[in-house]
């Protein structure tokens, strides 16, 4: 029985992901990790952090990564809410080096974006609330944790005034990173 589907993007090695999404008069049923259809599809599986960040309306997160040797690769998904999902591949030796990619993660849809190693990640939430679940195959680590700068790489964010971090505010352009992947 099919449990999933992978959809390829212009960004090799970045896939969304549709799992089959079961619902009743009581509401719905999502399996987001299956091991066996994970493993057929060449994915990752050893996912060694789960976690979950709530936003309201207008929040932008991102752009962020860990660089090695605690890189790892993302599963995302957006169980209350909508949120547009974006990725900027980072891998110098990439043809796609630099070039990003949006995506409509909703709870709705429950779709999936799973995103390799030597990827910025984030994400502007569009619904007034929306919950976000992350695994990732390895664990935080301070001293690798980074990120570049939102507003640099191109992206139309559709939002004049987003609610950002300190932190977010003040990540090195696109341009100023010198990337180790």
């Amino acid at each position: 029985m099919k449990i999933l589907e992978k959809i390829l993007t212009p960004l090799e090695g970045c896939f969304e992901l549709l799992p089959i999404v079961r619902g009743d008069s009581r509401g719905s049923f999502v399996k987001i990790f299956h091991e066996p259809t994970f493993k057929e599809f060449g994915l990752a599986t050893n996912f060694n952090e789960e976690f979950y960040s709530t936003s309201i309306k207008n929040v932008l997160r991102g752009m962020h990564f860990q660089t090695p040797p605690a890189d790892h690769v993302k599963l995302v998904c957006c169980i209350e809410g909508a949120v547009k999902d974006v990725v900027v591949d980072l891998r110098k030796n990439s043809a796609t080096f630099g070039k990003h990619c949006a995506f409509e993660l909703t709870a709705e849809k429950a779709n999936m974006l799973y995103i390799p190693k030597g990827f910025a990640h984030g994400f502007l939430t569009l619904s007034e609330r929306a919950t976000m679940l992350y695994n990732v195959t390895s664990v935080y680590s301070s001293e690798h944790d980074k990120g570049i700068l939102w507003s640099s790489c191109g992206i139309d964010w559709q939002c004049d005034e987003p609610i950002l971090s300190d932190r977010d505010k003040i990540h090195p352009s696109l341009a100023e990173f010198d990337s180790p992947f």
